[in-house]
């Protein structure tokens, strides 16, 4: 539940909701997006919470997954939790790599000095997942990806792969080896930046496989629950915001003015906020717990991203046309949230995942 906080993490709200109003006021005032991600780190350093995502062991301060829930509402209240350079880079998977690849990769990583890639989706014409074959010392990697996060700018691609004999493991690649060749770069509604890339008898180093080979898919997965749980505490942050928008729209447009049926309309947002704000809370506390929680993160993402997305579309029918004006924040929020709804996962294969979690395997709590 969002109440009930400690004093710690009543401290950790005040100090996002501190960072958010500041940064609120230099989105507008910015000329580009490399001076609006300057001044976000510089502010989040100052305010404690850029090195959240960081572990210790890394020099960060290795929030809990209710800590930094906490922090991404506090943000998405004020429609700020969009910015680049709010939090650090955090290891990812790259946690699990070898020594060796911790030396090279991780830390110029972790400094800012390189970026990386995550590569998961196939094209949807591609005759077979992307494989890889040992050769030696090597691995002789073919195939492609179609929708690279981060892939545009990335020094190397942390890529599902199909080991041959194996099974499914997460293989570093770099962006800069032969065989690998950027296909294209493109951006999406929300704003956000990927690529496509393809694959020819590209060889890395056998050490370049993460964790254990056969185990490519649960380290994936492992990847995709926090962006999920990231994606979910923004969005509910967002339902908070959109609301106040609306409150203070019927509010000031005419007061006196008792209108049932828009206040029947506001009174749903609410509640469907509230519904979806708990579960997310909710399934932060048990990742916590160390419980498995899987389908509650799918629960929690689905909740979060479709409740924002019909808030934003009752808020602007509630608005009017002066929403629809590219300035205005809902036409922003429309834009940013309905990639959220396919981000990670689509809402109907989450649903298809979670009933089988349940039928099949018998997991996942209501």
């Amino acid at each position: 539940m969002p109440d009930f906080l400690t004093e710690a993490q009543s401290k950790l709200q005040q100090q996002a909701d501190t960072l958010a109003r500041q940064l609120s006021e230099i989105e507008l005032g910015a000329s580009n997006s490399q001076q609006v991600q300057l001044q976000t780190t510089e502010l989040s350093k100052d305010a404690g919470v850029f090195a959240l995502t960081q572990p210790v062991k890394y020099g960060g301060l290795g929030a809990t997954a209710l800590e930094l829930t906490i922090v991404r509402d506090a943000l998405g209240r004020r429609n700020v939790g969009h910015l680049p350079g709010i939090f650090g880079p955090n290891p990812g998977l790259l946690a699990q790599a070898t020594e060796e690849i911790k030396q090279k990769f991780l830390e110029p990583y972790l400094a800012g000095e390189t970026t990386s890639g995550f590569g998961f989706t196939e094209p949807s014409d591609a005759e077979r997942h992307t494989w890889a074959q040992l050769d030696g010392e090597e691995l002789v990697i073919n195939g492609a990806k179609s929708y690279v996060t981060g892939g545009s700018n990335a020094d190397f691609i942390n890529t599902l792969v199909e080991l041959d004999d194996v099974g499914p493991a997460m293989i570093l690649i770099e962006t800069s080896r032969p065989g690998v060749e950027l296909e294209r770069s493109f951006s999406s509604v929300d704003g956000s930046h990927h690529a496509s890339f393809t694959f020819t008898n590209v060889r890395v180093p056998k050490s370049h496989v993460i964790g254990e080979a056969g185990a490519g898919m649960t380290r994936a997965l492992e990847q995709v629950n926090a962006v999920r749980m990231a994606i979910a505490a923004d969005c509910v942050g967002l339902c908070s915001f959109v609301c106040t928008l609306v409150a203070d729209h019927i509010e000031s447009t005419n007061p006196s003015d008792k209108n049932h049926a828009t206040r029947v309309q506001f009174g749903r947002m609410r509640t469907k906020a509230f519904a979806a704000r708990s579960s997310v809370y909710r399934t932060a506390r048990l990742i916590d717990a160390d419980e498995n929680s899987v389908n509650e993160v799918m629960a929690s993402k689905i909740l979060a991203s479709e409740t924002i997305a019909e808030l934003v579309d009752t808020a602007i029918q509630v608005v009017g046309g002066e929403a629809l004006i590219d300035s205005h924040p809902l036409a922003s929020i429309f834009r940013r949230i309905r990639a959220s709804r396919l981000a990670e996962g689509p809402t109907d294969v989450l649903h298809a995942n979670i009933s089988r979690g349940y039928l099949d395997l018998n997991l996942g709590r209501i």
